[in-house]
């Protein structure tokens, strides 16, 4: 996939997740984009283990179940994050 379509893809997957996530996510535009991009990644992974039964780090595509994956990728993202933050001011 091209530089274009994964920042298209990671801002939409990322505005997507930051909307239903409840809290606040702080991070601006480039902290969403990359937000969408890793959700695509941790998405595309766990796709692919639930498909095939193997682990291998896949990625989504610029399409509608690409975008829902990375979606929910993004909030499971989202979810580790919140946890590990969680964690340290304790």
């Amino acid at each position: 996939m091209n530089i274009v379509a994964w920042v298209i893809l990671g801002l939409l997957a990322g505005a997507i997740a930051k909307a239903i996530y409840p809290g606040y996510q702080g991070g601006g535009i480039l902290g969403t984009i990359l937000l969408g991009a890793i959700g695509a990644f941790i998405g595309g992974t766990l796709v692919t283990l639930l498909q095939t039964g193997t682990f291998q780090l896949a990625s989504t595509t610029l399409s509608i179940p690409g975008l829902f994956v990375a979606v929910i990728g993004a909030l499971i993202a989202i979810w580790l994050w919140d946890l590990m933050n969680r964690r340290a001011y304790r």
